[in-house]
């Protein structure tokens, strides 16, 4: 049986992720660092939202497609330079899926969607952007938080957690505190949210 558009593009957009020259090792086998992210966006999609569309499942996969290929060193190292690197880099994300899903046949309305959602545009307003915010930050949370914590002092832990948990919706808040924490993060999260 031949795959379908949907499944085409997921594997494109896995096989230009497993190009990631950065690895990422779990349990002793190294992944290439952007084809795990992925995976584990769609993991997380899934859990979190069961009946996630096909746009938003795309989105979540392709949430950093190539992103290794614009270095966070060639903007400078200060909060402009940080916000103008995620925005060129979210356009690079959106214009490579759009090219794999123009590939595969998927219409203008349908590519227009995934970019607006992979742009994160509308948090707060779109169900849709509120649920990708909401997915990044429960991956962020399950799977980097405790190896970001512990490079961190607490008091920037605690900043970027403030800064993640308004970001979310109130399902992302409870979805977050049912996650497993080591005792520190869990109290490092009370102090950010209290």
């Amino acid at each position: 049986m031949k795959p379908t558009r949907f499944e085409t593009a997921i594997a494109l957009i896995d096989k230009k992720n497993s190009e990631d020259p950065n690895t990422y090792e779990v349990f002793g086998i190294e992944y290439p660092k952007e084809l795990l992210y992925a995976q584990r966006m769609s993991r997380k999609l899934l859990q979190f939202n069961p009946n996630a569309s096909k746009a938003l499942r795309i989105a979540a996969r392709a949430q950093h497609i190539c992103r290794w290929k614009i270095a966070r060193k060639d903007y400078p190292m200060d909060r402009v330079g940080y916000l103008k690197w995620r925005e060129t880099l979210k356009k690079m994300h959106a214009e490579i899926t759009a090219e794999i899903l123009n590939q595969v046949g998927y219409d203008k309305e349908f590519i227009d969607r995934v970019s607006l959602l992979i742009n994160k545009k509308l948090i707060k307003k779109n169900e849709e952007s509120q649920m990708i915010e909401d997915v990044i930050c429960l991956v962020f949370l399950d799977y980097y938080f405790e190896e970001f914590a512990a490079k961190h002092e607490d008091e920037k832990v605690i900043d970027i957690l403030q800064k993640t948990w308004v970001k979310m919706s109130d399902k992302g808040h409870e979805e977050a505190l049912k996650l497993p924490y080591s005792d520190k993060s869990l109290s490092l999260i009370k102090q950010a949210i209290s």
